[in-house]
């Protein structure tokens, strides 16, 4: 069952009803004083957050720009390592194929008189 505005009323008391309606009364009056004092204070958190973001936007420049720097250094070592991979299996290649290419010796018999 929901409660009704009585049962708060009993609860509160007197006491409750006269604070309930002074705060009714007085919140024209109270709502800009403390609007007047929470201004400033909402500035200076928004002033905070934008110098909190200028200097982690200059940290984090430097973080990229390091890190930019060292995805190219591994690049570079990568592509030189594929590059002496790519040296090597040529070079391997290329001794087969000299190999296949150049006749081999004839075994000597041993009826031939020069070996």
């Amino acid at each position: 069952m929901a409660p009704k505005i009585v049962d708060f009323v009993e609860d509160a008391g007197a006491p409750g009803v006269i604070a309930g309606v002074g705060a009714v009364i007085l919140a024209p009056v109270l709502l800009p004083v403390f609007a007047g004092i929470g201004r400033p204070i909402a500035k200076s958190v928004v002033k905070g957050g934008i110098v909190f973001y200028e200097k982690s936007r200059g940290a984090l420049a430097g973080v990229g720009e390091t890190w930019e720097d060292l995805v190219a250094e591994v690049k570079a070592e990568l592509a030189e390592s594929n590059s002496t991979v790519t040296m090597d299996s040529t070079e391997e290649t290329r001794n087969q194929s000299v190999s296949a290419s150049t006749p081999k010796e004839e075994t000597c018999n041993q009826s031939a008189p020069t070996c």
